[in-house]
């Protein structure tokens, strides 16, 4: 279906459902507007494939529809110890849910739950990320999205452990050499930045996902949060021109305002695993518009 027939129809298929009025474009120019999706976990459960249809007809409905699609990571359930077969069913009926009911370009990020592993062997954690990004249709796990005078960086937070069990969240030296460039580059461009990634850079919601003060002292995952935030963080003290940084994970929702850079928890699709509200944030994606003179709003909606 094309994309305008099929945004058309949507009016219809979304029925009552209100639009709210403050996501009309704010006077400074025509901004790039953006859906940012996280955390569908698509199973064939619960009803997630219903809930995800019911997100993207909301997106398509909205008074000014997006320009485009960031697919934050974590598109399937995935599962350690699954079977090849129940994972390829997700993969499939992520794919048919977009295809059906998706009308708008898509861009997409690796979450640790699309990494399908037989074991804990790093081999088999790259084969699996390998294998993400064939199903996702991208050819490299971390890239460039330039539109206008924005450059958006797509970064791959999820690295696996040197003796190879389980992952953590930071980018390995390669990535680090690549966004430098890319950094350089988006000044000698005049371009502004934004960064994604699926695991969160610096999060305050992170510390109250779980009983995490333990023995006096705060405890914070590097599977939840940048194990490498203050190298990054460093790193964009020097680049004024970084706006935001984006991210999904841990299915709430927070800002911090850190230097010059905000960073945004966008919650999840899904919410609570396909079971409601996870803690107070209720499943929702943000739209982000992204202004010719640097300025940008981040705004967290429901869908049902």
């Amino acid at each position: 279906m094309q994309r305008r027939s099929l945004i058309k129809n949507l009016a219809l298929i979304t029925g009552g459902l209100t639009v709210p009025s403050v996501l009309k474009a704010q006077p400074s120019g025509k901004p790039i507007r953006i859906a940012h999706i996280t955390d569908t976990h698509i199973q064939p459960h619960i009803g997630a494939a219903k809930g995800f249809e019911r997100c993207l007809h909301h997106i398509q409905s909205l008074e000014i529809v997006p320009d485009f699609l960031i697919n934050g990571g974590d598109a399937i359930m995935g599962l350690h110890g699954a079977s090849e077969s129940s994972i390829d069913r997700q993969w499939e009926l992520f794919s048919k849910v977009l295809k059906s009911e998706n009308g708008l370009p898509i861009y997409h990020c690796v979450g640790n739950h699309d990494i399908f592993k037989k074991d804990n062997s790093r081999e088999n954690f790259e084969s699996g990320k390998n294998q993400a990004k064939d199903q996702l249709g991208i050819n490299q796990s971390y890239y460039e999205i330039n539109k206008e005078n924005w450059k958006i960086l797509v970064l791959d937070s999820i690295q696996s452990k040197i003796e190879g069990k389980g992952y953590q969240g930071k980018i390995d030296e390669w990535q680090m050499e690549w966004l430098k460039s890319k950094l350089q580059e988006s000044r000698q461009q005049n371009q502004f930045v934004m960064i994604v990634s699926h695991i969160p850079i610096l999060s305050a919601c992170v510390f109250l996902d779980g009983k995490n003060f333990k023995n006096g002292e705060w405890r914070v995952p590097e599977t939840w949060m940048h194990g490498d935030a203050e190298e990054l963080i460093e790193l964009f003290d020097n680049y004024p021109n970084i706006k935001l940084a984006i991210s999904g994970h841990i299915h709430l929702n927070d800002r911090i305002d850190y230097n010059h850079v905000t960073y945004f928890c966008n919650g999840a699709v899904s919410g609570n695993w396909w079971m409601g509200n996870y803690k107070k944030t209720a499943p929702g994606y943000a739209i982000i518009d992204l202004y010719p003179d640097g300025r940008f709003s981040n705004q967290y909606l429901k869908y049902s």
